[in-house]
């Protein structure tokens, strides 16, 4: 059931939380969204969320630090990368993360079917 699959959004444009947010929820998602890297990791010290759907640059800790962050804590997180940064170095290392790869600007239901596609490992 998706109402217990948590989201966490991370992105430094407030524009992206606020777009993805009630799109996910709609579609039966807990979300909570960040633009601060660093308090987005404090909150991941609290509670292990299913799905991370994050930018890649923000200033402070990267998408890329919080994925790693992730990983060493053996999380078990689908992660969804998103880039206005996209390079083949940066998708491969998503891709060595098992991070998928997402080039802005997206279309809400690409983030959605990515989203709902990996849910399905929590069910």
């Amino acid at each position: 059931m998706k109402k217990d699959i948590s989201v966490m959004v991370l992105d430094d444009e407030p524009i992206v939380g606020e777009r993805l947010q009630p799109v996910l929820e709609k579609e039966g998602f807990q979300v909570e969204v960040f633009t601060d890297s660093q308090k987005a990791l404090k909150r991941l010290e609290e509670k292990n969320f299913q799905i991370l759907v994050t930018d890649l640059k923000m200033s402070g800790p990267t998408g890329m630090d919080v994925l790693k962050y992730i990983k060493d804590h053996e999380r078990d997180t689908e992660a969804i990368m998103i880039t206005g940064y996209a390079t083949i170095e940066r998708a491969r290392e998503a891709e060595i993360l098992d991070a998928k790869f997402v080039t802005k600007p997206f279309k809400l239901d690409q983030i959605v079917k990515l989203v709902n596609k990996a849910a399905k490992k929590f069910k």
